[in-house]
């Protein structure tokens, strides 16, 4: 299965915000907060620190792989050219972080070398459901942000999107992860609402495709939003930042149990666990405008 082809695209030059913008949310804290306002906290207002896995390292490499493919001639793309990005990039990340060396110490279950076949196979799945030789992605990993409620800025980071020739957009996002679950599938679609409500209030135009590749199954999800959906969402989106605003102003955030706690990285603190969360801080700390390293752009996965 190939994708359809796209032409190149500038990304808009971004405006100065309104004064009456006090907030930012991206759609990974919203997620948080959906889930569980508990995590929300620890991840936002604690920022517990947070030691990466495996499996999320490995949807960073894949993704910055896939990054540099486009780099590429178009006749270029090919599985052994990706194949062959594999260590360069690794090499780029350790030198850029050098904690995740640490993930492979001597002793561990996997080592560096296992890790990296893991990468390529991954990206095997990727070449099974596009054919990047056709395509020329508009943006890669770019930062896009709209003003939504006169007071809340909402951004995040695209995988790719695709402009075709009439115009249409195509958001697509990579899952180094199995085919989805309902849990996780729910929260994969949130995010992708989430960019293109952005791009639908910044330019005017709602994405005809938000596409999910699932490179471990080599799957596809295609999903189409409409209009009144997005404004739904953006109601969504803005109810969720009122009730964090309530819940700091009462500091008052609860965990909320879920299949998803089998993942925490915060049951020792998690009253759930019989834990006990931090004191909370005198000063909330302003919302992070990025996604965190070493986990962008696969801590979803």
């Amino acid at each position: 299965m190939t994708a359809d082809p796209v032409i190149v695209g500038q990304a808009p030059t971004p405006t100065e915000l309104p004064a009456t913008v006090r907030a930012s949310l991206s759609p990974s804290r919203a997620a948080d907060f959906k889930t569980c306002p508990l995590l929300y906290r620890f991840r936002s207002i604690d920022r517990l620190p947070e030691r990466p896995t495996v499996e999320q390292v490995r949807g960073t490499l894949v993704h910055a792989v896939l990054e540099r493919l486009f780099d590429l001639p178009p006749a270029g793309r090919t599985p052994a050219a990706a194949a062959d990005l594999v260590a360069p990039q690794w090499e780029r990340l350790v030198t850029e972080q050098p904690e995740l060396a640490g993930l492979f110490e001597a002793g561990g279950s996997v080592d560096v070398a296992e890790f990296l076949r893991s990468a390529a196979a991954l990206l095997e799945g990727y070449f099974a459901v596009e054919d990047p030789r056709r395509l020329e992605p508009a943006e890669r990993e770019s930062l896009i942000s709209a003003v939504v409620d006169d007071e809340l800025l909402i951004r995040g980071y695209l995988d790719r999107l695709d402009v075709a020739p009439d115009g249409a957009l195509r958001v697509v996002d990579y899952k180094t992860g199995g085919a989805p679950r309902e849990a996780f599938e729910a929260r994969a679609l949130f995010q992708l609402k989430f960019y293109a409500l952005v791009l639908w209030r910044t330019r005017g135009v709602v994405p005809r495709v938000l596409r999910l590749l699932y490179l471990r199954d080599a799957e596809v999800c295609d999903y189409t939003p409409d209009a009144e959906e997005l404004v739904r969402f953006e109601r969504t989106v803005v109810a969720l930042w009122r009730a964090i605003e309530q819940a700091t102003a009462a500091r008052d955030f609860r965990p909320r149990p879920s299949r998803l706690c089998d993942w925490c990285s915060h049951q020792a603190h998690c009253p759930s666990y019989g834990g006990t969360p931090p004191p909370f801080p005198e000063q909330v700390p302003a919302p992070r405008d990025a996604r965190s390293r070493p986990t962008q752009p696969g801590a979803d996965e």
